[in-house]
């Protein structure tokens, strides 16, 4: 069972950083400044300024702060005899980078606030009180140990913003293909924002270039063409420009590269398909969803496929702030034989955590 008097017991990062009498230091510009910068305003918590690696800074200012040195500021507390707060603002995706981090960590009170990648809302304590009927629910909907020890430590990194919890509960890539999703040579995969091609590469090679066909959608124009050119020598695959979601129509979506291409009030107009339309009746067994917070409209389109099939499925569930509580729900609600499995790939923040289906 979860404990949720254990949850509510723990003490959030919010609590600490007002009531701590350390100096508070953002490390890192861009969103994820901005997104702290805007709840520490709304909480009345002042902040001593903001640095990046020595590297990086070249005398600049960032939202009115002088933006440091990382040297300078460690220099500077401990000629003075002082500790602070590292309030990390940026995501590590890879081991370096990572290592990094770790490193930092070990020396200083460092902490990672979890906002959502959609929306910037900060995930707070009195969010487990609110939904802890949903929470309990998708904890026993888990497979395995793993699962849950997953669920709970990602539940206690939102609440504390600590790191540790997710490095306890972090496997690779290969350990979900090789005890969950278990590809076989006879597959028909859709790839839900396929950016460029590469989670098709890597589908293809797992199954070593034996399968039976592959659908992949990508709305973003830039990141399609190279979808194109990195799947042209690859047999039976055919792809979409256009966003996944629950009927065919027309919506906006933003300009920027990356993988972040996303619904928005401004941007251009993109054709959106559902997955039903597009298999029409075919058979998928696999289907991945990475659709920058469209994942809920995105399965919304794939409802007739997910009933009558079965596909398995790799869901995102770390975009919006309740994801990981309403979309296995969601799921279940449509295919209630699923087994529900939850893993965390390395990274911080809590993104790349994913969410697998299969029937068993």
């Amino acid at each position: 069972m979860l404990d949720i008097e254990e949850l509510l017991s723990l003490k959030s990062c919010w609590e600490r950083l007002e009531k701590t009498k350390d100096p508070i230091f953002i490390y890192g510009m861009g969103d994820g400044s901005l997104k702290l910068m805007k709840e520490l305003e709304k909480r009345r918590i002042s902040i001593s300024g903001i640095f990046a690696s020595d590297e990086f800074v070249r005398g600049h200012y960032f939202e009115g702060h002088l933006v440091h040195k990382l040297s300078d500021i460690e220099e500077n507390a401990k000629q003075n005899g002082y500790d602070f707060i590292i309030l990390l603002a940026f995501a590590a995706g890879y081991q370096e980078l990572i290592k990094k981090i770790d490193k930092l960590e070990k020396k200083y009170c460092l902490l990672m606030p979890d906002t959502a990648v959609i929306g910037g809302e900060p995930f707070l304590k009195e969010h487990i009180a609110e939904r802890f009927s949903d929470i309990e629910r998708v904890y026993s909907m888990f497979a395995d140990d793993k699962s849950r020890q997953v669920f709970e430590s990602i539940l206690k990194y939102k609440i504390t913003g600590e790191l540790k919890y997710l490095r306890e509960c972090t496997t690779e890539t290969d350990e979900a293909f090789e005890s969950i999703i278990k590809l076989g040579s006879d597959e028909t995969y859709v790839d839900l924002g396929a950016f460029n091609g590469d989670t098709v590469l890597d589908f293809a090679e797992r199954t070593n270039y034996v399968y039976k066909e592959i659908y992949a959608l990508e709305p973003n124009k830039r990141n399609y063409k190279k979808l194109l050119r990195n799947t042209e020598n690859l047999e039976n695959t055919y792809t979409f420009n256009c966003a996944a979601w629950s009927e065919n129509t027309t919506l906006i979506f933003n300009t920027g590269g990356g993988r972040q291409s996303q619904v928005s009030q401004k941007g251009i107009e993109t054709q959106a398909r559902c997955v039903d339309s597009i298999l029409n009746s075919k058979k998928a067994t696999y289907i991945k969803f990475d659709v920058e917070g469209a994942e809920r409209e995105a399965i919304r389109g794939c409802v007739k496929t997910i009933k009558t099939h079965s596909p398995k499925l790799c869901v995102a569930v770390y975009h919006r702030l309740f994801d990981m509580f309403d979309i296995p729900l969601q799921i279940e609600k449509i295919n209630p034989n699923y087994k529900f499995y939850l893993r965390h790939y390395p990274y911080y923040p809590a993104w790349e955590t994913n969410l697998f289906c299969v029937n068993p």
